[in-house]
């Protein structure tokens, strides 16, 4: 197979998993269903209010509704769902209804992945009966150079849907890594992802103690990542492998999925960057007092503005802001935001 080079530096060799193509075209829901895990990798990004705890999470949305993860996944127009944590499998009977859900809901096209370190066909079959379309396991690294003492070949042979490995590019586990490849290769897996390692809040402890250094400072991947992944592809080249580097995971699924969500839920008054964002106006003061003001002094159409309660402001657009800010007595800012359920504030410039 030919290599093929992707955008922010990721590069594949064979077709990509059905799975990576939803959410490269930013049309994947990632539902968090558990921060339950038993596995312990000691390079687990998951974050603090996530990691170990029994949260369900839709995209940036914490909750437990089946209507609000509903909503959340049209809120983007999702073709498609991943499920990850913790591991799903954790907590089977709840993986098992979501997977349930969703397809009752938007059919058999949506396409569910689900992310596991648990190798019990028992419960595997559970979420296969259920409509799942896609399984990729996590094997703990202590059994990546003896994968034979696994059950992974008798679920491959059992299983009609995709099976595929999906672990981070370990720069002091090459060999290892090399042998897991080798032998999903050698039993039938149907695709192989890499990631190239990150440093997060919550596994910051790995950098110290395995002596790992990043890549540069405005970087989180951390070096020699990306030449272990380039050493085992070489090593594998007829089986399908994605290198998925730290910068493509910002800068084409998240911008992707966030463009989605902006386009479809944008307000009136937000204008979407081209990095799928959205910008508004914002001020601060006497909210009902502030709205009538912009109401009839400036013939404001409420369509136009929005008393945000939860953040104590008036949204206004950004354009009409602007232009009558410095007559306004109260604090104005410009604002560029995620359009996602906990908006990411990224940017804010004062008006007046």
């Amino acid at each position: 197979m030919k290599f093929e080079r992707m955008e922010c530096g990721s590069v594949r060799n064979g077709k990509l998993a059905a799975g990576c193509e939803h959410c490269i075209e930013g049309g994947k829901m990632v539902l968090f269903v558990t921060g339950r895990c038993d596995t312990g990798c000691y390079y687990c990004p998951v974050s603090l209010e996530k990691k170990g705890k029994d949260v369900i999470y839709a995209n940036e949305l914490r909750t437990s509704s089946k209507p609000a993860i509903i909503e959340e996944a049209e809120s983007m127009d999702a073709t498609g769902t991943g499920i990850t944590g913790g591991d799903p499998l954790m907590n089977t009977d709840r993986t098992v209804n979501a997977i349930r859900m969703l397809k009752e809901h938007f059919g058999k096209g949506h396409h569910i992945h689900l992310y596991t370190s648990t190798m019990d066909l028992e419960r595997i079959r559970r979420v296969v009966d259920a409509g799942l379309d896609e399984i990729r396991f996590h094997p703990r690294t202590e059994m990546w150079s003896h994968m034979q003492d696994t059950p992974l070949k008798d679920i491959v042979d059992a299983l009609d849907i995709d099976v595929g490995i999906e672990v981070p590019a370990l720069p002091d586990h090459r060999d290892e890594l090399d042998a897991l490849v080798g032998y999903a290769e050698s039993i039938g897996v149907d695709f192989v992802n890499l990631n190239e390692l990150e440093f997060s809040e919550s596994n910051w402890d790995m950098m110290e103690k395995y002596h790992y250094d990043l890549v540069d400072e405005l970087s989180s991947a951390v070096a020699g990542s990306e030449e272990t992944a380039a050493y085992v592809m070489e090593r594998h080249p007829d089986m399908r492998i994605h290198f998925c580097s730290s910068t493509f995971k910002d800068g084409v699924q998240l911008r992707n999925r966030l463009k989605r969500k902006a386009e479809k839920s944008a307000k009136e008054y937000e204008v979407i960057t081209e990095d799928g964002t959205v910008i508004k106006g914002v001020l601060y003061g006497d909210l009902e007092e502030a709205r009538r003001l912009l109401s009839e002094e400036y013939d404001v159409p409420d369509i136009l503005m929005n008393v945000d309660g939860e953040r104590n402001r008036l949204e206004v657009a950004p354009w009409v802001l602007e232009e009558i800010a410095s007559e306004l007595p109260y604090r104005c800012y410009e604002v560029e935001e995620y359009p996602t359920a906990d908006r990411l504030e990224v940017e804010r410039a004062p008006l007046n």
